[in-house]
C-alpha cells in the first residue's frame, strides 16, 4: 500500500517537471500531402457510390445513410494528411487510459485522479506538424491541443501519431459517450484500454468491440495496472481477454498474421509501455492506417446492406416462364379456339364449294328455317370478357411471382410493380390485337385443285340432269324408248356427285387443319409480342437493373460477384 502511494507521487512529481506543452498556432496554411488509396480501394468506393446511386429509387435514405457517411469520411479523409496516423485512446471508467495517454507523450496532459469521470472532453497530442486539419475534423478545439515533452518527440518513434484521450465509453454523462461514438468513427485507429476488473464488461464487447470485429487491423486491445495483479495472474486475464476477443469475431495479430494487437502493461510503474510504443510506432509508419480504417468502414456497410442485395438463389426468367406466360395470354384470347373456328369455316366453304348443288340447296333451306345458332347472348359475352380477364390477371401474377422469388424485398417489389403497371390496359390491347390478327375478312383462299372439283361435281350434275331430261322425253313420247343410257347417266351423277364431294372433303382436312393452326399461330405471336412489350420487357428492365446493382455491390465486396 505503501509502495503503490510513494510510486504515485513520484510519478506524479516527475510529470509536474516536465509542463504540458500547447500547439502552437500557426500563422499561415500548412503544406499538407494528401492521402493516396490504393487501386483496390478507390474501385471499392467508386463501386459504393455507384451503387448508392443505382439504389436511390428502390431504397429509402435511411438505409443507404450509413454508406453515405462512410462515402462522406473516405472523401473528407482523402484530402487531409497522409502522413500522419489519428489514433484514440477509449476505455471505461478507472481503465487508466489517461495514464496510459500521459506516458506514451512523457508529459502530463491528461488529467488523472479518483473522481469520475475524470476527462470530459476529447485531448489531443500531436506528434509532429501538419496535424491541424485532422484535428480540425475530429472537433477538438485549439486549447485541447498539446504535443509531447521534447525528448518523446525528439526520438522520432511515434512520428506522425495523433493520439486522442476519448472520455469514458461507460460515462454516466449523455455527451460523454456521444462524443466517444462521434470520434471513433473518424479515427484511424484505435487503442482500446481495459483493467482486470472490467475486461469482460458486456457493454464493451456488446456496443463497440463485437460490431468493430471488422476493424480488427486498426485495433489495439490493451491490459492495464498488470502492477495490482499477483503473480502469473496477468498471464491468465490475459488469455481470457483473447478467448473473450475471439467470441467477439475479432481476428488477433498473432504470429505475423494480421488482426488486432493484444498487450499488457502498466501505465502507473511504465511495465509495457515501451512495447506499445514500438508496436505503435511501426504500425504508425507503415502509414496505412487510413486506407484500413475506410476499407473495414466499406465492408461493414456492404455487410449491413448484403440483406438488400444478395439473392437468396438464381433470380431471373426462365424461358420456359416466358413460353408458359404468352401460353396464358393466347388462351385468354382464345387463340385455340380461333384456330379451329378458322379450320371449320376453310372445311364449310370447301364443302359449298364441291357440295352437290342438291345438298346445299338442302342445307340452304335448313339453315333459313332454322334460328341463328353460334351467336352469344350479351350475357355469356359479358361472363366470357369477365372470364378472360381474369385470366389475364392470373397470368401477370404468376409470371411476376416467378420472377422476383428469391430476390431482396426492394427488388421483388419492384419488379411485381412493373408487372402490375404494364397489365393495366392488357386485356383490352389483347382485344384488339384479337381482332385485327383473327381470321381475315372473305371467304378463306382456296387451293389450285378446287376449280377441278367444282368442274367435276358441275359436270357429275350435268350428267343427272341430262339423264333426266332424257327419261322425261321418253316418258312423254317425244324420244325414242330406250332406258339404259339415261338411267346410267343419272346413275353415274347421282353416285358422282357425293363421291367427288367426300373426296374434297378428305382432301381438305389439310389445308383446313395447316389454315386453322396459322390463325392459331397469327393470334399467339400477337398475344406474346403484346405481353412481351407491357409486362416482360419492363419486368426484365427491373431485373437487369438488380444485376447491375448485384455486381456493383460484389465489386464493393471486392469480389467479382457477390455470394448468392
Amino acid at each position: 500500500w505503501g509502495d503503490g502511494l510513494i510510486a504515485r507521487r513520484v510519478n506524479e512529481t516527475a510529470a509536474a517537471e516536465q509542463p504540458a506543452v500547447v500547439e502552437p498556432r500557426t500563422s499561415g496554411p500548412q503544406a499538407v500531402t494528401p492521402l493516396a488509396y490504393d487501386g483496390s480501394l478507390r474501385s471499392r468506393l467508386d463501386a459504393l457510390r455507384e451503387l448508392v446511386g443505382f439504389s436511390r429509387t428502390r431504397l429509402d435514405n435511411r438505409t443507404l445513410a450509413e454508406a453515405g457517411r462512410v462515402l462522406d469520411e473516405a472523401a473528407s479523409r482523402r484530402r487531409l494528411s497522409g502522413r500522419h496516423t489519428v489514433v484514440a485512446l477509449a476505455g471505461a471508467t478507472g481503465s487508466g487510459k489517461s495514464q496510459l495517454f500521459n506516458a506514451l507523450a512523457g508529459v502530463t496532459i491528461s488529467e488523472t485522479g479518483v473522481r469520475r469521470p475524470t476527462t470530459s472532453s476529447p485531448l489531443a497530442c500531436s506528434w509532429s506538424d501538419g496535424a491541424a486539419g485532422l484535428i480540425d475534423r475530429l472537433g477538438i478545439p485549439p486549447r485541447l491541443r498539446r504535443r509531447p515533452a521534447q525528448n518523446a518527440s525528439a526520438d522520432g518513434q511515434l512520428n506522425g501519431l495523433v493520439l486522442v484521450d476519448l472520455p469514458d465509453h461507460d460515462s454516466a454523462a449523455v455527451q460523454h459517450r456521444e462524443q466517444v461514438d462521434r470520434v471513433l468513427g473518424l479515427v484511424d485507429a484505435v487503442i482500446w484500454v481495459v483493467d482486470p476488473e472490467k475486461y469482460a464488461d458486456a457493454v464493451l464487447h456488446e456496443r463497440y468491440l463485437r460490431p468493430m470485429a471488422g476493424h480488427a487491423e486498426i485495433m489495439f486491445v490493451v491490459l492495464n495496472q498488470t502492477d495490482r495483479l499477483p503473480g502469473e495472474a496477468t498471464d491468465q486475464v490475459l488469455d481470457d481477454l483473447r478467448r473473450l476477443l475471439d467470441e467477439d469475431g475479432i481476428a488477433l495479430g498473432e504470429h505475423g498474421e494480421p488482426g488486432a494487437v493484444v498487450l499488457a502493461l502498466s501505465a502507473l510503474t511504465g511495465d509495457g509501455v515501451g512495447e506499445l510504443r514500438e508496436a505503435l510506432g511501426q504500425f504508425v509508419t507503415e502509414r496505412g492506417a487510413a486506407a484500413r480504417r475506410i476499407s473495414a468502414d466499406v465492408d461493414a456497410a456492404g455487410w449491413r446492406l448484403r440483406p438488400l442485395y444478395a439473392a437468396s438463389r438464381r433470380t431471373g426468367l426462365s424461358e420456359e416462364a416466358r413460353d408458359e406466360f404468352s401460353a396464358r395470354l393466347a388462351d385468354a384470347i382464345g387463340a385455340t379456339a380461333a384456330g379451329e373456328a378458322a379450320e371449320r369455316a376453310w372445311l364449310r366453304n370447301a364443302n359449298r364449294a364441291c357440295g352437290t348443288p342438291w345438298l346445299r340447296l338442302w342445307r340452304w333451306y335448313q339453315d333459313r328455317g332454322e334460328p341463328p345458332t353460334g351467336r352469344l347472348s350479351p350475357r355469356s359475352q359479358t361472363d366470357e370478357e369477365a372470364t378472360a380477364r381474369q385470366r389475364v390477371e392470373q397470368a401477370v401474377r404468376t409470371v411476376s411471382d416467378q420472377a422476383s422469388a428469391g430476390l431482396p424485398a426492394p427488388w421483388a417489389q419492384a419488379v411485381r410493380e412493373a408487372a402490375v403497371r404494364g397489365a393495366q390496359g392488357l386485356p383490352e390491347a389483347l382485344d384488339d390485337l384479337a381482332a385485327r390478327a383473327g381470321l381475315p375478312p372473305g371467304r378463306p383462299p382456296r387451293p389450285g385443285w378446287w376449280p377441278a372439283a367444282v368442274l367435276v361435281q358441275a359436270s357429275m350434275t350435268i350428267l343427272q340432269v341430262i339423264g333426266g331430261l332424257w327419261l322425261a322425253g321418253q316418258i312423254i313420247g317425244t324420244m325414242s324408248p330406250n332406258l339404259g343410257v339415261p338411267v346410267l347417266l343419272m346413275v353415274a351423277g347421282i353416285i358422282g356427285g357425293p363421291l367427288v364431294e367426300w373426296g374434297c372433303r378428305m382432301a381438305a382436312r389439310g389445308p383446313a387443319r395447316r389454315y386453322g393452326q396459322e390463325a392459331e399461330r397469327r393470334l399467339r405471336e400477337a398475344a406474346a409480342g403484346c405481353g412481351r412489350a407491357r409486362v416482360l420487357d419492363p419486368v426484365a428492365a427491373e431485373l437487369l437493373r438488380y444485376r447491375e446493382v448485384r455486381e456493383q455491390y460484389g465489386r464493393v465486396m471486392g469480389v467479382g460477384t457477390p455470394a448468392r
